[in-house]
């Protein structure tokens, strides 16, 4: 029997050590999260174990309210401790999900607290980390602690990036970037839509009453993003929808939402489809990344949503077929020459292959993984469902270009999930050399695994 989560913790082979050996000290790219900008230019200090685990994190939401934890110890207005009690009685019981091990590497990492969390131990680890946490915790001790080279947060367009400019100039080793992430400008059928817009009028003094002066108040905020260092947007293919548009139409749209008239689905589509597309051709002309997210079922409990909000843990994978509407988003980008770096992630893992299959008919001779799978993502960010994203990837392109791992998250301590990454890739590479699938080539094999964790991203995103 191994030792619980021991040096060789998700590492089965002595060639996998090797692997990880070579990896587990890179610097980290994390090329998409949602951690607060303002928190990390005031170096936000941590009062907490509560406040870093649970303040923000739906994962943990989700399971606690699995275990029939009440709302009031997971977003109510519990003492800190209460609240880390009932988690601490929940993650106990939480055998096969990633939580437990990112919990485990949290606690090892930051706190050096080597103790199981459990209800019978609450206290005791309360306690101990509390003691770190008196001595002084601040973002910028998280990202040294993990070597952070640089981060991308999610940003809306109409965002001052205010706060990135003082972490530009705080002195912070870390990178932060903003993402253009324009959802809310896409999103014509919601209420708010008109007053977003009239937004955008005032920030760029651009007055908007058809098409082609939107785009032209959103272009001025991509150009804007891009001189403080933007290289990333964010969409969503969600819902699937493709549906071309002439000028003329358009303008009757935008007239009749301005108005606040109610639209058909099919001048929603029409929207959707072509401010998509003119967005993209512009990140094209700026030399940006594409990510595009797609399979995601938002808001499905309505009950609780409209009471807590959105994120707050009640989204889950959808099943709809997004592949005709992608191809041909790709495909009208691609005839244009207009179709940049792009990075396809799928919540629904029966499309592992389905995605690596359609960034492989749009590669070019550009570079290298110029469009490709994202890391395995949200729902699939555990063991089983990185190695099917891996195994797809490798099984329909070329898993040495693969851009690597990301947080996607809103904890700061989430940077152990590169770890969890790292540790699983080892594993599955070295399990292929030590069955005779690849010769054991350790030069090689060294430089596709850090190329992979590391340089890839580097190169991709900076």
């Amino acid at each position: 029997m191994k030792k619980f989560m021991d040096d060789s913790f998700l590492l089965q082979t002595k060639t996998a050590e090797q692997l990880y050996s070579a990896v587990k000290d890179l610097p980290i790219i994390d090329w998409h999260c949602h951690l607060d900008p303002r928190e990390i230019a005031e170096d936000k200090q941590f009062e907490s174990l509560t406040e870093l685990w649970l303040a923000a994190d739906h994962y943990k939401w989700r399971v606690m309210r699995a275990y029939g934890v009440e709302e009031e110890y997971i977003t109510g207005g519990a003492d800190d401790f209460e609240k880390f009690g009932k988690w601490a009685g929940v993650i106990e019981n939480c055998i096969g999900n990633p939580l437990y091990h990112w919990t485990h590497l949290e606690l090892r990492r930051v706190f050096g607290c080597d103790i199981p969390l459990s209800s019978k131990t609450a206290a005791k680890v309360w306690k101990h980390c509390s003691k770190v946490l008196e001595k002084g915790l601040k973002v910028s001790d998280v990202f040294k602690m993990f070597n952070v080279e640089m981060l991308c947060t999610s940003d809306n367009p109409a965002d001052s990036l205010e706060f990135h400019e003082l972490v530009k100039n705080s002195g912070l080793k870390t990178a932060v970037k903003p993402t253009f992430r324009p959802t809310d400008l896409l999103s014509i059928e919601n209420p708010g839509w008109t007053g977003y817009i009239n937004t955008l009028s005032e920030l760029t003094g651009v007055e908007i009453s058809d098409y082609e002066s939107l785009k032209e108040a959103v272009f001025c905020r991509a150009d804007f993003f891009a001189a403080h260092g933007c290289t990333i947007a964010d969409h969503a293919l969600d819902p699937p929808v493709y549906h071309s548009e002439d000028d003329k139409i358009l303008d009757i749209i935008i007239r009749k939402a301005l108005d606040e008239e109610a639209l058909t689905y099919e001048e929603i589509c029409g929207f959707k489809t072509e401010m998509q597309v003119d967005l993209v051709k512009k990140y094209n002309e700026l030399g940006w990344t594409m990510q595009l997210h797609m399979g995601t079922a938002r808001g499905v409990n309505t009950t609780m949503t409209a009471l807590l909000g959105t994120d707050c843990g009640y989204d889950c994978i959808a099943g709809s077929d997004y592949s005709t509407a992608l191809l041909r988003f790709l495909d009208r980008l691609e005839v244009t020459a207009s179709l940049p770096r792009t990075i396809l992630f799928n919540l629904n893992p029966k499309d592992n292959d389905l995605i690596a299959a359609i960034a492989g008919s749009f590669s070019g001779h550009e570079e290298k993984g110029k469009v490709q799978p994202g890391a395995a993502w949200w729902f699939n960010d555990h063991k089983d469902g990185m190695e099917a994203q891996l195994r797809a990837l490798a099984n329909n392109g070329i898993l040495g270009t693969f851009a690597g791992m990301l947080t996607d998250s809103r904890s700061f301590l989430s940077y152990t999930r590169h770890e969890y990454f790292r540790r699983i890739l080892c594993n599955l590479i070295g399990s292929w050399v030590e069955n005779g699938e690849y010769p054991a080539d350790f030069d090689k094999l060294e430089e596709i695994v850090k190329n992979i964790c590391y340089y890839n991203a580097k190169e991709y995103f900076i």
